[in-house]
């Protein structure tokens, strides 16, 4: 752990503004920017390198460590920020995992938790989290929606051993069964796994109409080409976590067809002009894109993107009743985040509330298509 941060600590530094070493605000962000959820990670870690000195006139002081996609990680480094760093919010885990144990921290703490990930907890718990990213039940909605359309009337579904992949299931699960949709097989593998043969035989040989795959980033691509592979011909399925071009990069030919959920910023150019993101999520794609070049873009680039967004608007309110590094101004930032109203972000449009801390509509999720490479907007 120790040799971690200390490595960590480095990319921290790359990261600071200009005259950060003075900054008002501090903000702790834990991210995976390595092992198996790196792919998601790393992309938020480059959009915040073009986050600005200032936000709310106030300087801000961006530390960002490494939590390896571990959930214990992830708890230290959150514990560290709350005890040592002394932040005024604490953004991410990207990884399910490793978001949920960050929430205590934060509720202990009386810290804002902005995550990065549709993490599920019990109820009353999430009183200092506000996710950015969209909840499994909303995306779920945009996959049945267009199962249905194809008569889709059974499913496999393949998904992570963990809280995304149970999540997942939990909630498509519900959404599918309200749309006279059965889940005829189900089957589960680790993030680390490097085949899924055995899984994909048994969902193979119950012939479903179609396939949930659920799993992130690049670790996406290998279940979906393990599942071509043996032959099957009906449709396949991914969630958000997969809205990333790393899938078109690993799975080739072999996830052309691929649908996939995802929020509207990996396709800001294919939206109708009345959709309310589409400005500010063409602004996101040429930002990240001029620096990280074209086809850069992502579901998680977009998230770090909000987390500016939402911060740009809270901020300002919470500084009229608080000066930051205090209890007082950690708890104006929570009252300002449930009682800002509509935000309209890349992904979406949000409106955190005191009992709802996802804010996502169920209108928010849009279904793509890979086709030749790319997405194109089902």
């Amino acid at each position: 752990m120790k040799k971690m941060i200390k490595t960590a600590a480095g990319a921290a530094i790359a990261l600071l503004a200009t005259g950060a070493a003075l900054a008002d605000i501090t903000i702790g962000v834990v991210l995976p920017l390595t092992g198996p959820a790196s792919g998601l990670g790393i992309p938020v870690g480059n959009q915040m390198k073009l986050w600005p000195a200032t936000i709310g006139g106030e300087k801000i002081k961006l530390i960002v460590l490494d939590d390896a996609t571990d959930p214990t990680n992830g708890t230290k480094i959150a514990k560290r920020f709350v005890t040592e760093d002394k932040v005024d919010v604490i953004i991410g885990s990207v990884a399910t995992p490793v978001a949920i144990p960050m929430a205590a921290v934060a509720a202990e703490s009386g810290t804002v938790q902005l995550a990065l990930s549709p993490m599920g907890l019990p109820p009353g718990k999430d009183a200092w989290t506000f996710r950015l990213a969209q909840s499994n039940a909303v995306m779920s909605h945009a996959v049945v929606g267009l199962m249905k359309k194809q008569g889709i009337k059974t499913v496999g579904f393949l998904g992570y051993t963990d809280a995304y992949g149970e999540g997942w299931l939990k909630d498509f699960t519900a959404e599918a069964e309200k749309n006279g949709i059965k889940i005829v097989a189900t089957e589960r593998f680790a993030r680390s796994d490097s085949s899924v043969t055995g899984q994909v035989l048994k969902l193979v040989a119950a012939n479903p109409d179609a396939m949930l795959i659920v799993a992130s980033g690049s670790g996406a691509a290998m279940p979906h080409m393990a599942v071509v592979d043996r032959g099957y011909k009906g449709k396949i399925y991914q969630t958000h976590a997969a809205a990333t071009r790393d899938l078109m990069r690993v799975g080739g030919k072999a996830v052309e067809g691929a649908y996939v959920v995802s929020g509207p910023a990996v396709i800001a150019e294919q939206l109708p002009d009345n959709h309310p993101s589409k400005p500010i999520a063409i602004d996101f794609v040429q930002k990240y894109e001029k620096v990280y070049g074209v086809g850069s873009r992502n579901q998680f680039g977009g998230h770090g993107y909000d987390a500016e967004l939402v911060l740009e608007k809270a901020i300002p309110i919470a500084l009229k009743k608080a000066k930051p590094g205090t209890p007082e101004f950690r708890a104006a930032l929570r009252d300002a985040l449930e009682t800002m109203g509509r935000t309209v972000v890349s992904q979406g449009v949000l409106n955190w509330t005191k009992d709802d801390h996802w804010g996502f509509t169920p209108e928010t999720g849009v279904m793509l298509k890979v086709v030749n490479g790319d997405w194109k907007v089902e």
